[in-house]
């Protein structure tokens, strides 16, 4: 990735991309108080530079029947760099692992995995987890409720103008 030096305008670019990635390039130019050709040059700029990595379409798990949401705990035998590929390898194959990742403290991978029912969570636990070389110990949470679920990343600018907005009130 190159190293990109941001101004204002390109966090404002990213903050609403990251709102509506097919927001229209007229309308994003709009947004950000540029004429289309100089936004479609950042925005092409950022893409180029790997900040804007990819562009996806997010789905409602419970629309589409994945009804059931749990973080896993992994424990491995030893903590050395050949168990740790073997692991990230066979993970990075599952499709109901949604995110991983490598942890200080008791475990040494956090999952979140999504399935359709426990059958399913079981048959991921028992026929393929436990069956990574390596594999120690397994502890499973339940979520009961997504309380906050977001893709957008907090942005230095809009944290910056929120302070400046709020130090301003307070004057």
């Amino acid at each position: 990735m190159l190293h990109i030096a941001f101004d204002t305008t390109d966090w404002k670019i990213l903050a609403r991309l990251q709102q509506d990635a097919r927001l229209p390039n007229v309308e994003l130019a709009r947004a950000v108080n540029l004429s289309p050709s100089p936004c479609l040059a950042r925005v092409r700029r950022l893409e180029q530079s790997g900040v804007i990595s990819r562009y996806v379409t997010l789905l409602d798990a419970l629309a589409v029947g994945l009804t059931v949401s749990v973080f896993i705990q992994v424990r491995l035998e030893k903590q050395v760099e050949p168990a740790l590929e073997v692991f990230e390898n066979a993970i990075s194959e599952r499709p109901e692992v949604m995110e991983c990742y490598l942890m200080t403290g008791d475990s040494d991978y956090l999952l979140r995995v999504v399935v359709p029912d426990v059958q399913s969570l079981e048959r991921f636990i028992v026929d393929y987890l436990a069956r990574i070389p390596g594999v120690s110990n397994i502890r499973s949470s339940f979520a009961l409720k997504q309380v906050k679920y977001k893709t957008a990343l907090p942005l230095p600018a809009r944290q910056a103008s929120k302070s400046r907005r709020a130090q301003q009130r307070s004057m």
